[in-house]
């Protein structure tokens, strides 16, 4: 099982999607070039439970050496018995380490078990990324947040760095959103006239000022438009100016978090009629014939 697991995953996320009474935790402390994954091993025992290694150090690894062992263990052996006394008391050692942490055992899996019930909690912000959306949407106002097009776009906060400039995603997120309020968009590039009325520089050549080697302020500028259907008979109400002040709120709120600095969006508002159906069963004259539409 554990070849399923990604290299460097931790335990408490794994055992965040188990029962607590499905499996055992040992803790075989750290590997001493810290080699070993969190996750040693993960086999399953006969009963069903699931049996977990973990790379972690005990309390007992965080005390005092002499709190345990000897400190003097190894001191005054004599020389002609050196081997045999030398190999006597590391046995000795080893059976202190395993009584150790058989001790601390039920300590070590508690905290553990805090840590996983911790890492629940913080997985129900993070999965959401509730906290970066906070973070990111510092500045958006009360009102902003009641834009019902605002209210779908915070979510994507935390990816506005990815989606910044990128027209497939901006066309996808911009769909999606709209079409959850039952409106469809069109996207189109069309050439833009912009026209720098007062070019302002600081910049001199040759003590001259820059403004008058300048050789023109009016160029073409592609500007991507969506264009967003409604139905006349809904939208065209007393309604309707607001529906057009929501659209222009969210059109200003997506270009600051979404567009690049180079790009404009621009939504046209069109209407679409639904198309005319008659009855089957309807006959029609027209002069003096008999048709069936």
């Amino acid at each position: 099982m554990i070849k399923f697991l990604p290299d460097d995953i931790n335990i408490e996320d794994v055992l965040a999607h188990f029962p607590k009474e499905s499996y055992l935790v040992y803790i075989d402390g750290l590997h001493k070039r810290n080699a070993y994954q969190d996750i040693i091993s993960c086999d399953q025992t006969q009963n069903g439970k699931l049996e977990f290694h973990i790379g972690r150090n005990s309390l007992y690894n965080s005390l005092p050496e002499y709190m345990f062992h000897p400190i003097n263990r190894f001191d005054n052996i004599p020389e002609r018995e050196r081997k045999e006394l030398f190999a006597t008391e590391c046995a000795k050692q080893e059976q202190e380490k395993e009584y150790a942490h058989k001790f601390f055992s039920p300590i070590d899996v508690l905290l553990l078990d805090i840590k996983t019930k911790v890492k629940e909690r913080i997985n129900q912000f993070a999965s959401s990324n509730v906290i970066m959306q906070e973070i990111i949407g510092d500045g958006i106002t009360a009102e902003q947040k009641k834009n019902r097009f605002i209210k779908q776009t915070i979510p994507f906060l935390p990816n506005c760095k990815r989606i910044r400039g990128n027209q497939t995603l901006i066309t996808l997120l911009l769909r999606k959103i709209l079409s959850e309020e039952g409106i469809i968009c069109n996207k189109a590039s069309t050439q833009h006239n912009v026209v720098d009325k007062n070019p302002r520089y600081n910049e001199k050549i040759v003590d001259a000022p820059l403004e008058n080697t300048y050789l023109g302020n009016e160029f073409n500028e592609d500007i991507t438009t969506y264009t967003i259907q409604y139905w006349s008979d809904n939208e065209c109400a007393e309604h309707f100016d607001l529906f057009l002040a929501e659209l222009e709120e969210f059109r200003l709120f997506f270009k600051d978090f979404f567009l690049s600095i180079e790009d404009e969006l621009i939504f046209n508002v069109v209407a679409e009629y639904s198309p005319v159906i008659l009855p089957e069963d309807d006959t029609y004259y027209y002069l003096n014939y008999n048709t069936n539409l």
